[in-house]
């Protein structure tokens, strides 16, 4: 019989089997200890960035138990990069994609989530600015996309509140870092949008050992979780502290959290290129810089391995 040439479990079937097993990276040349930080390249996702676990997720289990039928139209207001995720779900999928989006996100998003088929609606912006969206533009996206909603029929897939976002990543995310590690996490840290990145993550890692600790990051003025009064809602963490405890927010996980300035952000994501050769989003700045902030605060052992995210691309800013 003749070689065919090549492996056929390196063939992947589609993109969605692009999604997860991302690599764990070093921050070594960025942060030489004592301590390790550990990075999640999730901006090696094809839609580049986290949120394409759990819109992959979200889509294929609606379709599993029939709130979902095939061929029929999906809907969800985002501030891109869960639209992104959906935008490949549904091109593989065959589902038309109707995104509600602030006109204060990345005009990027909009442009890459339109390049793989998606109708982005940029909804006019109720307080924010370019570049720093608040819950009340989060409110209006989402209040539009209620409507079109009742127009349409089409599924609401609803991130901010349903448990099968955070469940992706208790099924992919935690395990991976868990294995990626040998089994040696000290500390979790991420930014909190909709919740699920930390909520499955920190579930999975502290089945695993109760004495790992989780922190959520927040941008420096708009920290409810701290459960601090909310004096800067506008800031550069687009995706994240949106100045309310989000509905899939639970405390049981989180050992604490960790404050992080626009300033702060900047100067870390500036770093995580310059030291490590990474071109990341703002949040992945603010990740890093939490997790050198916590090493610093003997809040855990010096040499602790502390892991987090790298939340997406800087190409979608």
């Amino acid at each position: 019989m003749a070689d065919k040439g090549y492996v056929e479990n390196e063939i992947r079937a589609s993109a969605l089997e692009l999604i997860g097993n991302t690599p764990l990276v070093a921050l070594d040349r960025l942060y030489t200890g004592p301590g390790r930080i550990l990075a999640k390249c999730e901006f090696m996702n094809p839609g580049a960035s986290v949120k394409c676990r759990s819109a992959s997720h979200m889509i294929i289990q609606a379709r599993k138990n029939g709130e979902l039928q095939p061929g029929k139209p999906v809907l969800e207001a985002t501030s891109g990069n869960q639209g992104t995720g959906l935008a490949i779900a549904c091109a593989v999928l065959g589902h038309p994609l109707n995104i509600l989006m602030s006109a204060g996100n990345s005009e990027r998003r909009a442009i890459h989530m339109e390049s793989l088929g998606a109708n982005c609606v940029r909804v006019p912006q109720v307080e924010g600015t370019y570049g720093n969206v608040t819950l009340a533009d989060i409110k209006a996206a989402e209040k539009a996309a209620l409507e079109l909603k009742a127009e349409t029929g089409g599924y609401f897939v609803n991130q901010f509140n349903n448990e099968v976002n955070s469940e992706s990543h208790y099924l992919t995310t935690g395990p991976e870092i868990w294995r990626q590690t040998g089994h040696h996490v000290d500390a979790f840290i991420a930014t909190v949008g909709t919740a699920g990145t930390f909520m499955g993550t920190a579930k999975y890692l502290k089945e695993k050992n109760p004495d790992i600790k989780a922190f959520v990051v927040e941008p420096a003025g708009s920290e409810p979780i701290k459960g601090c009064p909310i004096t800067k809602p506008l800031h550069l963490l687009q995706g994240s502290g949106y100045g309310c405890i989000p509905n899939l927010f639970k405390f049981d996980n989180m050992d604490g959290t960790l404050s992080i300035t626009d300033e702060e952000a900047i100067e870390y994501r500036k770093l995580i290129g310059e030291k490590e050769g990474l071109y990341v989003g703002f949040t992945s700045g603010a990740n890093v810089a939490a997790a050198v902030k916590l090493l610093n605060s003997g809040k855990i052992p010096k040499d602790s391995w502390v892991v987090t995210m790298l939340n997406d691309s800087g190409l979608k800013y």
